[in-house]
Parts: structure tokens; C-alpha cells; sequence
């Protein structure tokens, strides 16, 4: 759970606010109705639709899913699975009195374990589970993707590792993401030409 507790927020504060719900959804569905970590993560997806939903005008929408938000938060502590949430329930009660603060007031960085987690501070099963997201969101192509991510652990342990520089720009450059991804798919077909000239030495 914990690595996609903070894909999530790392794709939430890279500015992809609908994607970011994609990274928790999955293992929400999964838990018990009512538990805390189904009430963070309920109270995450919302939190990150009435933010989407008020950057988008739409007042009433925004409302609606920022109370229903706090209400889900409500009842955890200041931080739960590492995620700071007292920045969140004041932005949500803020946004439900009144949506057109959306207006005057970027929305909040989430925090995770007390800092802003950007995508170069996850670990590879976070990273993983972001560029998952990303690729999902955006219909680029999963094998690409799915290859970089196993190179990158591959390079694990290494003092650089390319792959793993790439996946994270593709998850968090937004405005270059395209010039990223050409990237990435060009280092994915060089390292897979590589593989089929050593596998044939071997014949």
C-alpha cells in the first residue's frame, strides 16, 4: 500500500491532479469499508477530484467533493500512512465554503513522511506504480514503459542509473512529457537491440 500511497502523492504535487486518484484506486477498492486507510484513501481520491474539479470552474462539483472529502478525513490524525493531512482538511473546508478560492490559492502540496515528495524521491515500486499511472492517463505505450521501469531495476545499485532518471522526468517533466517519452522509447529499442545481438552470439 505505502508505495502507492506515495506514487500517488507524487503525481498529485508533479500537478497531475486527475491521474494522481488512479495510483490509490485500485487499493481502495480493496479494503474494508470505514477502516482508516479506506477513509484516507476515499478521502485522497476525493480531495484530489474537488481540487481538479475547482482548477476547472466547476464551483458546485468542487463543493460537493471537498465536503465529502473532509468528511472521510475527518476522525484521522494529523498524518496517516505518512501523509500529512492537516494542510488538506483546512484547504477542503475552505474550498467548500467558498470554490472560487481555488482562484486566490494554489491548491496545497501534499506532504509525505514531513516533506513535498517530488517523483525523484520515490522508490523504484513507487516510481513504478506513478509511470504506470501517467501512462495510463496520457495512452502511451505500456510495454515501453513497463521495459524502462525493469532496466531501471536492473540499474539498481549502480552510481547512475539512465532508466531510472528517464522514468522519473516522464512522470514528473509535465510540459516536456512527450520529448521524454521519445527518449525513453529510443533507450528502450537500443537496450532491446543490444539483448537480441548477445542472445544471437549464443545460438
Amino acid at each position: 500500500m505505502q508505495a502507492a500511497v506515495a506514487a500517488g502523492v507524487a503525481v498529485y504535487n508533479a500537478g497531475e491532479h486527475h491521474a494522481a486518484h488512479d495510483a490509490w484506486e485500485d487499493e481502495w477498492l480493496a479494503l474494508e469499508s470505514d477502516t482508516d486507510d479506506e477513509r484516507l484513501l476515499h478521502g485522497l481520491i476525493q480531495f484530489t477530484a474537488a481540487v481538479y474539479h475547482s482548477r476547472r470552474r466547476n464551483w458546485s462539483g468542487a463543493r460537493k467533493l471537498s465536503r465529502s472529502a473532509t468528511g472521510y478525513l475527518d476522525g484521522l490524525g494529523p498524518e496517516h500512512r505518512g501523509v500529512g493531512l492537516t494542510t488538506v482538511r483546512e484547504y477542503l473546508r475552505r474550498l467548500g465554503a467558498d470554490p472560487e478560492h481555488a482562484e486566490r490559492a494554489r491548491p496545497p502540496a501534499l506532504r509525505y513522511r514531513g516533506r513535498d515528495l517530488a517523483p525523484s524521491a520515490l522508490d523504484l515500486d513507487a516510481l513504478a506504480v506513478a509511470a504506470g499511472v501517467i501512462t495510463e492517463e496520457y495512452g502511451y505505450d505500456e510495454a515501453v514503459v513497463d521495459r524502462a521501469v525493469g532496466y531501471a531495476r536492473e540499474e539498481a545499485g549502480t552510481a547512475r542509473s539512465r532508466f531510472r532518471a528517464l522514468v522519473v522526468d516522464f512522470v514528473g517533466e509535465t510540459e516536456r512529457r512527450g520529448l521524454v517519452y521519445d527518449r525513453l522509447r529510443d533507450h528502450v529499442r537500443r537496450r532491446r537491440r543490444e539483448e537480441t545481438d548477445v542472445d544471437g552470439l549464443f545460438e
